[in-house]
């Protein structure tokens, strides 16, 4: 795997990974060769079959104060093909390495979790938010919008209306209402949040590996088709998995009584 300078990769006991932004001096602000290093982390982690479980998570006071300034600054003088490579390539590609990610992603949000900050946690399957955490699309501010597929994931999670608020107001959703309207699964102490964190991530490591990720990109793709489609994608995903090594040992686990171990055969 390659050396990273603006993030790290931590390995844990129990098969989880950990992606952790290290540039807390300036907020965990976004750059374009930052996203670059989370798009690569994931797409590497991926395809490692040690991993089972994938934390996200950032260094410091803040989870992202949003985009690096100057960078937006730069973008002012690109010409239209520069920012859609740039944008294609590490904004959205960073986005887009979590979401299609096949396994497990847990977000763990401290402070500020501000546009790219934002959308990167909408892109992860569960957020976990201490008491200190803000949300916040702010793009409209500076007449932009959302790059990182906050406008198609926003609606989907928190509803149309509440979509409306952070994407065209710029609300600020401190962490508690954050929790009532579903954009993250638990409130906990600053404190506590890294071994809660870490809890979770080793609950949802030991999961079927082969169902989680085609539950996973069975809801993803309903997302984005019909009823119909859906069942029709279905058939085939099913016969896979219903003659997987790891269906027949969950069927031996419950009639075992037992914790199943899958292997992701």
């Amino acid at each position: 795997m390659a050396d990273f300078t603006h993030i790290r990769i931590d390995r844990h006991e129990d098969s989880v990974a950990a992606v952790v932004v290290a540039r807390a001096d300036i907020g965990n602000a976004s750059s374009p060769e930052m996203l670059g290093e989370v798009r690569d982390a994931f797409a590497a982690l991926s395809g490692e079959r040690d991993v089972r479980a994938i934390i996200f998570a950032a260094e410091g006071k803040h989870f992202s104060v949003g985009a690096d300034f100057a960078f937006l600054q730069r973008l002012t003088g690109m010409s239209a093909s520069e920012i859609k490579d740039t944008v294609y390539a590490n904004f959205q590609g960073a986005a887009r390495a979590i979401y299609r990610c096949p396994k497990p992603t847990l977000a763990l949000v401290q402070g500020a979790a501000v546009t790219v900050g934002c959308e990167l946690v909408l892109a992860c399957d569960f957020r976990v938010a201490a008491d200190t955490a803000m949300f916040q699309e702010s793009w409209i501010k500076l007449g932009i919008m959302p790059p990182l597929g906050g406008t198609f994931l926003l609606p989907r999670i928190v509803g149309l209306g509440r979509a409306m608020e952070m994407c065209l107001r710029g609300k600020q959703v401190r962490a508690e209402e954050a929790l009532a309207i579903g954009l993250v699964s638990e409130v906990v102490a600053r404190d506590g949040l890294e071994a809660r964190g870490m809890a979770l991530a080793r609950e949802l490591a030991a999961s079927a590996p082969l169902g989680y990720a085609t539950v996973k990109q069975s809801i993803q793709r309903a997302l984005e088709s019909s009823m119909e489609a859906e069942w029709q994608a279905n058939l085939p995903n099913q016969a896979l998995l219903l003659g997987s090594k790891d269906h027949r040992e969950g069927l031996a686990a419950v009639t075992e009584k037992r914790t199943p171990q899958f292997r992701g055969e």
